[in-house]
């Protein structure tokens, strides 16, 4: 018989997120242990766990320790469209209508790891929709790097 313990391979790592509330937050369908190490610059097996309580992202990493927005947590494609109401959201906790600075380095992330033209267009419809909260430099550094990504991807 095998223990428990032994189960877990590398191939099927276990969710570290942690739903803590019988109310889930609109917002936490952008949370990812992906987002979370790109966020804090740690690798994901350094995550102990992600708790989505009711109004905050409580997160866990090694040497980490922080309640983190939901506001923080860039859209992402394959889950449930962006609603009006996200940019209510967004703007109650940025107070203005510009996102984080990390959303741009996020979709930056997410276009060079597009792994074909059809995953790079649905990242870039993606920050299209979004386009408004993202300052002029902002949108301009990612339109450069969907160019040049796009170019690379037909050329190869």
């Amino acid at each position: 018989m095998i223990a428990s313990s032994q189960l877990k391979s590398s191939t099927f790592a276990c969710s570290q997120i942690i739903h803590k509330s019988p109310i889930l937050h609109p917002l936490a369908r952008f949370v990812t242990e992906e987002t979370v190490a790109l966020l804090f610059n740690i690798s994901a097996d350094e995550i102990y766990r992600i708790e989505c309580c009711r109004y905050m992202v409580y997160v866990h990493a090694k040497g980490i320790s922080r309640f983190v927005s939901y506001a923080d947590f860039p859209p992402i494609v394959r889950v449930n469209a962006i609603a009006p109401q996200d940019f209510g959201r967004w703007y109650k906790r940025w107070k203005s209508k510009q996102s984080p600075a990390f959303w741009t380095k996020f979709y930056t992330y997410k276009f060079k790891k597009a792994v074909s033209v059809d995953s790079l267009l649905e990242w870039g419809q993606l920050v299209a929709t979004v386009k408004s909260v993202l300052s002029g430099a902002a949108l301009q550094q990612l339109r450069d790097v969907y160019a040049q990504e796009k170019d690379l991807m037909e050329k190869f």
